[in-house]
């Protein structure tokens, strides 16, 4: 089964065409949500890889996937109600119920186990700041954003939908950073040797939430928002 796009597409749009990309960009730490703009062969080249050898990795999870999710078709052509409707069910929701079930845990390792890792007590000041971030902007697109641009009889001018928007986009960056950071600071979410149970349980899901947040990102940057910001 052959990739249905070359090296010189963007990110962002290869992850709309076949959305498990993203496990191969995540593995590289290619940012395909707030820095998608670009394409593979230049995204690879920025990393330092070979443009080749990741096509090939694409092409090789591409083959492997029976029933493509999230196929371009679906989500380009879906009402925008819809397209909503399943950012706040699928995204919105589990990720506030996440950071409710997931604070006790990040604040327990870091206590128990900062002193021998002290890099742990960054990453419960950075989760808490996601935390933060994100409740807030989950909130104002409820809210705010999505009644906004849905409103068909609405006499708000366009460049304030794009204020808005791009506001969003914004909050979107930082929260891809913070994500980048502790990334960097888990060492791609691996536990060291002596980590017990629930450390391992912490990285485990710090790694679920980047999964859950960038896919979130993306189809809001990519699919959604240009549908009220694009000429």
């Amino acid at each position: 089964m052959n990739l249905p796009f070359t090296e010189e597409i963007l990110v962002k749009d290869a992850v709309t065409v076949f959305p498990k990309s993203s496990d191969v960009f995540k593995l590289h730490r290619i940012d395909f949500c707030c820095g998608g703009n670009i394409s593979i062969k230049a995204a690879a080249e920025e990393r330092g890889l070979d443009a080749s050898a990741l096509m090939e990795q694409l092409s090789d999870k591409y083959a492997g996937q029976e029933d493509i999710e999230l196929q371009t078709p679906e989500w380009e052509q879906a009402e925008s109600t819809d397209l909503i409707e399943t950012i706040i069910a699928k995204f919105h929701n589990p990720t506030i119920e996440e950071f409710k079930q997931l604070s006790p845990y990040v604040t327990k390792v870091s206590k128990v186990h900062g002193e021998r890792h002290p890099e742990l007590l960054r990453i419960r000041e950075l989760f808490f700041a996601l935390k933060e971030e994100m409740l807030e902007h989950m909130q104002k697109e409820e809210d705010i954003v999505f009644p906004l641009i849905l409103d068909k009889q609405a006499l708000v001018p366009k460049d304030v939908i794009s204020r808005a928007i791009l506001e969003l986009e914004n909050e979107h960056q930082k929260s891809g950073d913070i994500l980048k950071e502790i990334r960097e600071l888990t060492a791609d979410f691996t536990p060291p040797e002596d980590a017990c149970g629930t450390y391992r349980l912490v990285f485990n899901r710090l790694e679920s939430l980047e999964d859950t947040t960038f896919k979130h990102i993306h189809l809001e940057n990519h699919i959604l928002f240009p549908r009220y910001t694009s000429v």
